[in-house]
C-alpha cells in the first residue's frame, strides 16, 4: 500500500504544571481516503491529540507528517491556518445570522466569485441540502446543521478533515444513521478524516481503523473486527463490547490449549510460539467472554440467574449470575422474555477465544 498520508510518530503533548503528559508516545497513520477514529473515556487525550494535529496545541515531542511534509516537529510548527485542515466541532459553530449558503461560503470568501458559487453549489449537493440553501440554522434539524458544518469545513478543499464528537448534541437514536451518512459523504468527497468519539457504535459505523486511547496512550490501532475479537490488552477487551473475564484452568496439549471454565471446556489453537511458551506448563488464566459468546438454551446443564435485562429491540442484553457468583452477559432474542430473578439455561459458543494471564491488569 502507498505511504501514509497522515503519519504521527511518538507524539507527546504536555501541559505546564502537570506531572503526566496529556498525550504520550502515540504513533499511528492513515492512508489517503481512510477514515480513522479515536475512541476512549473522557480525559484520555483524544481531543488533545486531535488539536495537536490541527496545529492548536504545540508538541512536547514527536513528529506529525501530512502528505510527506512535516507540519509539527522539532523546530517546525506550521500554523493552523496554513495546514489545509478542516474541522467540525461538537457545537457546529454555525453563524445564526447567515443562511446555509452563506455559512458554507464563509470559508472561501477569498476565492473568485464564480469559483465560490460553483463550490458552494457542489457542497450543498454533496450533503443533500440544495433545497435548504436560503434557510437559517435555527430552521434546521440537528442532523441538517451537522451537514452544514461538514459542508463548510469541506468547501476550502482541505487535505484532512478533523471531527470532534460531531454527534454529541444529537439524539442517540440518530447517531449511528448519521455516522453512516457522514461516512458516505466523506467517501464521495475522497477525503482523509480523523474523528473523535466516546461512542463505540459511531466508531464502528464510520471508521476504517479505530484507535482506543486510555490515560494519554494509544492502546490499540486496528479495525473494528480485530478490536472486538483480538483485543491487545485488558483495557481494550473491557472497553470494546460487552464482556467479562472468567477464570479458567489451562493445559497445553501439543498445539491446542484446553481451558476448563465454569461453563465447560474450551479449546484454542496455539497461535504463536510465544503463546505456547506462556502456557506450556499450564496454570490458570482469564478468558474473555462476550455477550455473543453466551447462548440461551433451555436444555443446557449450566443455569444462571437473570440479574438485569435491557431491551434492545430484536434482543435483550441479560446480565447473569452463575451459582458460584460469576457474572456474565448474554444477547438473547427478544421473544425469550424472561423475568429478573428467573434461572435460565446457558452454554458457551465462543468462536474466538481470547485469554489473558491473571498477572495482567
Amino acid at each position: 500500500m502507498n505511504a501514509m498520508f497522515i503519519d504521527i510518530s511518538d507524539l507527546q503533548v504536555r501541559y505546564p504544571g502537570r506531572d503526566k503528559a496529556a498525550v504520550e508516545h502515540v504513533s499511528f497513520g492513515l492512508h489517503k481516503g481512510q477514515m480513522g477514529v479515536l475512541i476512549g473515556p473522557s480525559g484520555c487525550g483524544k481531543t488533545t491529540l486531535l488539536r495537536a494535529v490541527a496545529g492548536l496545541e504545540p508538541l512536547s515531542g514527536g513528529v506529525i507528517r501530512m502528505n510527506d511534509q512535516v507540519i509539527s516537529g522539532a523546530g517546525v510548527h506550521l500554523v493552523a491556518e496554513n495546514r489545509r485542515i478542516g474541522m467540525v466541532f461538537q457545537d457546529y459553530a454555525l453563524f445564526p445570522h447567515l443562511s446555509v449558503e452563506k455559512n458554507i461560503d464563509f470559508g472561501v470568501t477569498h476565492w473568485p466569485a464564480q469559483k465560490r458559487q460553483s463550490r458552494v453549489r457542489d457542497m450543498l449537493s454533496l450533503v443533500g441540502l440544495t433545497s435548504s440553501a436560503q434557510r437559517y440554522p435555527h430552521e434546521l434539524s440537528g442532523g441538517q446543521q451537522q451537514r452544514v458544518a461538514l459542508a463548510r469545513a469541506l468547501a476550502p478543499e482541505p487535505l484532512l478533515l478533523l471531527l470532534d464528537e460531531p454527534f454529541s448534541n444529537l439524539d442517540v437514536d440518530l447517531r449511528e444513521r448519521l455516522a453512516q451518512e457522514l461516512r458516505e459523504i466523506l467517501q464521495l468527497a475522497q477525503i482523509t478524516a480523523l474523528f473523535v468519539t466516546h461512542d463505540q457504535m459511531e466508531a464502528f459505523a464510520i471508521g476504517d481503523v479505530i484507535g482506543v486511547m486510555d490515560k494519554g496512550q494509544l492502546q490499540q490501532w486496528d479495525d473494528a473486527y480485530h478490536l472486538y475479537h483480538r483485543p491487545a490488552n485488558r483495557f481494550v477487551a473491557e472497553f470494546i463490547g460487552h464482556g467479562v473475564f472468567v477464570q479458567a484452568a489451562i493445559a497445553c496439549e501439543d498445539q491446542t490449549l484446553v481451558l476448563q471454565t465454569p461453563l465447560g471446556e474450551l479449546r484454542k489453537q496455539v497461535e504463536s510460539p510465544q503463546e505456547r511458551e506462556t502456557w506450556k506448563h499450564g496454570g490458570t488464566c482469564d478468558v474473555l467472554l462476550r455477550a455473543d459468546d453466551i447462548v440461551h438454551d433451555d436444555e443446557a446443564l449450566v443455569q444462571a440467574e437473570i440479574l438485569r435485562k435491557a431491551f434492545r429491540g430484536s434482543e435483550f442484553l441479560y446480565t447473569l449470575r452463575l451459582g458460584n457468583g460469576q457474572t456474565l452477559m448474554a444477547h438473547v432474542p427478544s421473544h425469550h422474555d424472561h423475568h429478573v430473578g428467573e434461572w435460565i439455561g446457558i452454554k458457551m459458543q465462543a468462536d474466538h477465544v481470547v485469554l489473558f494471564t491473571q498477572a495482567q491488569g
